[in-house]
Parts: structure tokens; sequence; C-alpha cells
């Protein structure tokens, strides 16, 4: 019986490690393609960009062997308009933890104080949180921004107006310029 076990165990060892040697095997693929992207990005050329939709097909169009894997790359590649958005706009970031970071912070907030009581404390929530968070991006004191808003003196600039500037120093969006 134990020698049955033994067995057993032994051969999910070896599965378990021929999985990681796939998943590794593909993982630097991956990153190599990433630093690619990356690269892209600082110097977007015509060529760079078909030789990164061609790569990208050839990297998430992979079979290993390993289901679990193989449905992962499948579902990226079911992605690829959304992935390569970057390709046309290589002002976009490659991943979205501002996003994450900004999220976790309202997940913070509800655990400390147990979450709004109402759907407008919720609103209320998302709105000011919404604020001081954009407020911090544009180096603005969200105490300041609000008292002046509250006091009607409006001498700071609105956000929008503040992100707009900011993207135009920084050259944003041209790529999303049409005209």
């Amino acid at each position: 019986m134990l020698g049955a076990r033994r067995a057993a165990l032994q051969e999910a060892d070896a599965v378990r490690t021929g999985h990681r040697r796939l998943v590794d095997a593909f993982l630097e693929r991956f990153w190599a393609f990433y630093d690619e992207l990356l690269t892209y990005r600082q110097q977007p050329t015509a060529a760079a960009h078909a030789r990164l939709v061609a790569a990208f097909d050839v990297l998430f169009s992979t079979v290993t062997g390993y289901r679990a894997l193989d449905e992962r790359i499948a579902k990226t590649q079911a992605k690829k308009a959304c992935l390569l958005m970057v390709l046309k706009h290589p002002e976009i970031p490659l991943h979205n933890n501002p996003a994450e970071l900004g999220a976790r912070m309202r997940v913070r907030k509800r655990d400390v104080s147990f979450g709004p009581r109402t759907a407008d404390g919720a609103q209320a929530w998302d709105t000011f949180m919404t604020l001081a968070a954009t407020a911090k991006k544009l180096g603005v004191s969200f105490y300041h921004y609000i008292h002046d808003r509250i006091s009607g003196a409006n001498q700071m600039p609105g956000l929008a107006s503040l992100i707009e500037t900011q993207a135009k120093d920084l050259h944003l969006g041209a790529s999303w310029n049409t005209s």
C-alpha cells in the first residue's frame, strides 16, 4: 500500500515538474515579448509594429500540452486587439497597476469603516476618493482644492483643465489625434 502511494506521489511530482518547466519556458518567452513592447513604446516604427503583431501571434498560438496553460494562452490570444492597443497608441501603459492600487485604496477604506451606510454614501465616497487620487496625481493639495471649491473662491484651476494641460505638456494623446 505504501509503495503504491509513494509511486503515485513520485508520478505526481514528475507531472508537476513537467508542468513547471512548460510554464517557465512560456514565461521566459512572454517576458522577452513584453520587453520588446517596452522598447517599442520608446521608439515606435511601422516595421517594429508588424514584427510585434507577428510575434504575438506566434507566442499566443503556442500549444504546450499542459491544459491549464494552454487555456490561459488561448484566453490571452482572444484579447489580442486590446492587448496590442499599445502598438497604435504607444503612450498608454502596458499594465494597470495604478488602477489596481486605486481600487485597493477604496477596499481598505471600506474595510476600516465597515462600508458606506447608503447608496448616496457610496457615491460620495467614490466621488471624493476619485477627486483625492486625481489631485494627488496632479500635485494639487486635495484639502486646498476642496476648500477653494466649497468657499466659492475658484482661484485654483479645475482638475479637468490641469489634466488637459499636463497631457499637452507630456505630449499624451498625440496618437489619438486624427485631425
